[in-house]
């Protein structure tokens, strides 16, 4: 029976964990900044416009949850989240398009990421092997997942960041029967993504339809960034 390797875990949780935390940090500071823009300073009267990600950090979302996933799929998935920036969608003006550009400021600054993290690729020939290995796959972990948050986040579905751009969009009636399903947007997510996929192994059916759709969206955007980073 093979030792516990603590080494090895450090250098997986080094490799995800900076990439994770910087990705959930810029989301949610994206969010706040632009809701200032817009005429509400919630965020920044709650010091939520900040790039020290303890003042982000959920520990049920940004740690629990993340780690029963991984747990429950055998690695295979895990999503996390940060606490939400507080926003008072009532004081943005105009409200609708403070609306959508608050929610896409977070994936929209994801994409960024991504992208910076491939212009610093660049930079790896510069390094020592031994570090540059290192910062190849923490490099390569922060374009996937930060592709994979910005996709996923624009589902439209409350309370993802798509979904308050789709409720935006809508008239005011049919916005205001949608947004009732943010109450249990977590549930349908973990349904969707979780739940439905691993029954569907049970029964030998392929049920993970949401996964493959976000894989897809994340496959063709990494190809842009790639090309625009001057990596292809």
């Amino acid at each position: 029976m093979g030792g516990f390797d603590v080494q090895e875990l450090l250098y997986q949780i080094s490799i995800w964990a900076i990439p994770f935390l910087t990705a959930i940090t810029f989301h949610e500071a994206a969010h706040g900044f632009v809701a200032n823009q817009f005429g509400d300073d919630t965020a920044k009267r709650a010091g939520r416009l900040s790039a020290n990600p303890f003042r982000h950090v959920d520990p049920f979302g940004t740690i629990v949850m993340p780690a029963m996933l991984l747990l429950a799929t055998h690695g295979a998935f895990a999503f996390g989240a940060a606490k939400p920036v507080p926003v008072n969608f009532s004081r943005l003006k105009p409200i609708r398009l403070g609306i959508i550009a608050v929610a896409a400021a977070g994936p929209v600054t994801n994409i960024l990421l991504a992208f910076i993290s491939a212009l610093l690729w660049h930079l790896l020939p510069l390094m020592p092997d031994s570090v540059a290995n290192w910062g190849q796959e923490m490099l390569r972990a922060s374009i996937l997942l930060n592709l994979w948050l910005a996709v996923f986040n624009m589902l439209p579905l409350p309370p993802l960041d798509g979904g308050r751009v789709a409720v935006a969009l809508m008239p005011r009636p049919m916005a205001m029967r949608f947004s009732r399903i943010e109450r249990y947007g977590i549930l349908i997510i973990l349904l969707l993504i979780v739940i439905l996929p691993y029954v569907g192994r049970q029964i030998g059916v392929d049920l993970a339809f949401v996964s493959r759709f976000i894989s897809v969206i994340v496959e063709w955007l990494l190809k842009l960034v790639v090309m625009a980073a001057g990596l292809d």
